[in-house]
């Protein structure tokens, strides 16, 4: 029940009205019951984050609170509501084996997670959901990855080429002082068409010889990767094996050569 409100008035002799305001009478009880619910909260509050045999000036310190939200995540866990990162596979069955949750923080962007120690604890509910999406567009986890490691290598392997060999990426050097001004342009690269000639006939090398057999094609056709099997490796015959890897190699390197060329065509026009 809120308190009365009592108002006098008079009239002064300038006609306006004066309006003079009594204090209610139980407003002494009513801030005497308010602080007492406040004190309720406070105890009901200690007890739900556990901090309640702790003594008045550290119930909701930043350690007690801290201390109960780790041990609210550790409850969350033991319920299954939340899967640490060498269990993902059980929810997402074709998650790589090894630091799938590097692939899922990284590549597709999965920010319900956190991190105690050297474990990651991910989401259930939104793994669940995120297995559904990569099922609809059928997507195997551990291929894509192989396939970004495939790619990785096949990029360094495009930057060391011209590297003699022995020679090391860091170097202990001193450019001798006044050394400046010694460039020259890289000569004109290849036409469009000549490196688009050179992927139609690895295109019909691909299908004469039914290569899609050995060989996966991602990215809209436009990265090679060579299939490998474990324990069929050894009974594949030396020859196609290095038929398929010397493919994989001029596939990769045509398709990167065109991305190249229309980056400049693109720079040029800006320029």
């Amino acid at each position: 029940m809120f308190p009365t409100l009592s108002l006098n008035f008079t009239f002064h002799k300038s006609g306006v009205l004066n309006l003079r305001k009594s204090q209610p009478q139980n407003s002494t009880i009513m801030e005497e019951n308010i602080l007492k619910e406040i004190k309720q909260i406070r105890q009901l509050l200690a007890k739900l984050v556990g901090t309640s045999e702790l003594p008045a000036g550290q119930k909701f310190s930043k350690e007690a609170i801290a201390k109960a939200a780790k041990e609210f995540k550790q409850l969350s866990v033991a319920r299954g509501e939340w899967l640490v990162d060498y269990h993902i596979n059980k929810v997402v069955k074709n998650a790589p084996h090894f630091r799938p949750e590097r692939l899922l923080i990284e590549k597709f962007g999965f920010t319900n997670y956190f991190k105690q120690g050297h474990k990651y604890y991910f989401n259930r509910k939104d793994l669940v959901a995120l297995n559904k999406e990569l099922k609809e567009r059928n997507i195997n986890l551990e291929k894509y990855a192989a396939l970004l490691e495939d790619k990785a290598k096949f990029e360094k392997s495009l930057k060391s080429i011209n590297l003699p060999k022995g020679t090391k990426t860091k170097k202990h050097y001193t450019i001798p002082e006044g050394l400046m001004d010694i460039n020259h342009k890289p000569y004109p690269a290849p036409s469009e068409e000549l490196v688009m000639k050179e992927l139609d006939q690895l295109m019909e090398e691909y299908k004469k010889f039914d290569l899609s057999e050995y060989i996966e094609l991602y990215e809209s056709r436009s990265h090679a990767f060579f299939k490998f099997e474990y324990l069929f490796d050894r009974y594949l015959k030396p020859e196609l094996k290095k038929q398929c890897k010397a493919w994989c190699f001029k596939f990769n390197y045509a398709n990167d050569a065109l991305k190249k060329i229309k980056e400049e065509k693109t720079k040029s026009v800006y320029v």
